[in-house]
């Protein structure tokens, strides 16, 4: 699946992260204040995030909420999860429309419901996924 350069990566279900806060940094000696950073490019390296079965698209730009989701659900299901959860906020709809789009032309998600009101209500949406063999 063909993803824009922010999205590329972004779900992972290995995710390591180590570091040492107890020893200071230490920069080359030719390192300056200013930072070399690409105009066009100023995130080269991709965000990667532990799959969990919640999402929140807060942080999701909206142009790239069709495909972080389509993304997110593909890794979910890798990932094992049966049950997962997207916050799509309250908001105008504009967004749960988009979602529930989203899972209505997914083969393996078997059905959505908004998310009971302690966990979001109306803006989050509870979709079930079915896993290979099923």
């Amino acid at each position: 699946m063909w993803l824009p350069r922010p999205l590329r990566r972004l779900f992972t279900t290995n995710t390591q992260v180590s570091r040492d806060d107890s020893a200071p940094a230490e920069l080359p000696d030719d390192a300056t204040d200013e930072a070399e950073v690409d105009p066009f490019n100023p995130f080269p390296e991709p965000v990667r995030l532990e799959i969990r079965d919640v999402f929140d698209l807060h942080t999701i730009a909206p142009r790239d909420v069709k495909l972080a989701v389509e993304e997110y659900l593909l890794e979910a299901r890798r990932a094992g999860f049966q049950v997962v959860r997207i916050i799509h906020g309250k908001g105008t709809g504009v967004q749960r429309d988009v979602v529930r789009g989203v899972l209505a032309r997914t083969p393996f998600v078997r059905g959505w419901t908004d998310a009971p009101p302690e966990a979001g209500g109306w803006g989050a949406t509870v979709a079930h996924l079915t896993q290979d063999g099923e």
